[in-house]
């Protein structure tokens, strides 16, 4: 692919507001990736959903979970299966050769969120990003044939440095469900207390310790960076999206004071397209 045309299609962006990278990224993609990027983005929301949802008790939405992931197995022995998204799913599968533990350590990730609502330390929060978050890289370089456990080893550092980005961008959303993804220890160190969550903007403590989160999540996106260069063609194009959303969040973050409570904080597309095009040229050099 052409630095013109990876230009090209970065720009048909340029207007996207979307808060999520995955999504964003696919506006680019030919169809065959974005079909499969699809099924697999819409397996993942389904599996968080469930994890979210305010069913009558944990109960069912752990029932909810075992149920999904007894649709998987049986499409994995080759028998028909039922639910629609393992349906929708199930051309991916087959074509990409989806690996079934990275589908089902999605599903663990949310079955911890029903135990779990509070990290004590910052490597307690990375090993639930090798559930929540790192498999779907993995899906992502099966979907476009580029496996490599090198590969692998990079896109694992973008994503836990990506879930730990959303979990600045949702303090307050996670809070009032109940959940609080930043590090007790990293709290305790900066003065912030639970209460201090609730609040209807930050105070400067909360600031201080978002921005040093912040610089730590930068440190693993700088870390999982050189993937981008590992990759071709247009799997070059999707994770240069998602590194450059990463970047580009951050950057609101930064913008916004590291203040996460008053509304999320959302990167404008521009600002996607600035970090996006950055990235893709420099690992085109």
């Amino acid at each position: 692919m052409s630095q013109r045309t990876a230009v090209a299609a970065l720009g048909r962006v340029e207007q996207a507001r979307s808060r999520e990278n995955f999504p964003v990224a696919l506006r680019v993609l030919p169809g065959r990736y974005r079909r499969h990027l699809l099924a697999i983005y819409a397996y993942a929301r389904q599996i968080d959903d469930i994890g979210d949802e305010p069913l009558p008790d944990t109960t069912d939405r752990l029932a909810a979970l075992d149920d999904i992931e007894a649709e998987l197995r049986t499409l994995y022995a080759g028998r028909e299966v039922t639910h629609p998204v393992v349906r929708a799913l199930a051309p991916t599968v087959a074509e990409c050769r989806l690996p079934l533990d990275a589908l089902v350590r999605l599903i663990e990730a949310n079955r911890v969120d029903q135990r779990v609502t509070r990290y004590a330390t910052f490597d307690q929060l990375v090993e639930y990003c090798t559930l929540s978050a790192n498999p779907v890289g993995e899906l992502v370089l099966h979907a476009f044939e580029q496996v490599g456990q090198a590969r692998i080893a990079l896109s694992d550092r973008i994503c836990t440095a990506l879930q730990l980005v959303e979990h600045l961008q949702d303090v307050a959303e996670d809070h009032r469900r109940g959940r609080i993804y930043l590090p007790a220890e990293d709290m305790d160190r900066f003065g912030v207390t639970e209460a201090d969550l609730a609040r209807p903007a930050a105070s400067r403590q909360l600031r201080d310790l978002i921005e040093f989160e912040a610089e730590r999540a930068s440190a693993w996106l700088d870390a999982g960076a050189p993937l981008v260069a590992a990759l071709h063609g247009w799997a070059r194009i999707a994770v240069s999206g998602y590194l450059a959303g990463g970047r580009a969040t951050l950057d609101a973050l930064a913008a916004a004071d590291h203040d996460p409570l008053p509304a999320t904080v959302r990167p404008e597309g521009r600002r996607i397209l600035r970090r996006w095009l950055s990235a893709t040229v420099r690992s085109a050099g």
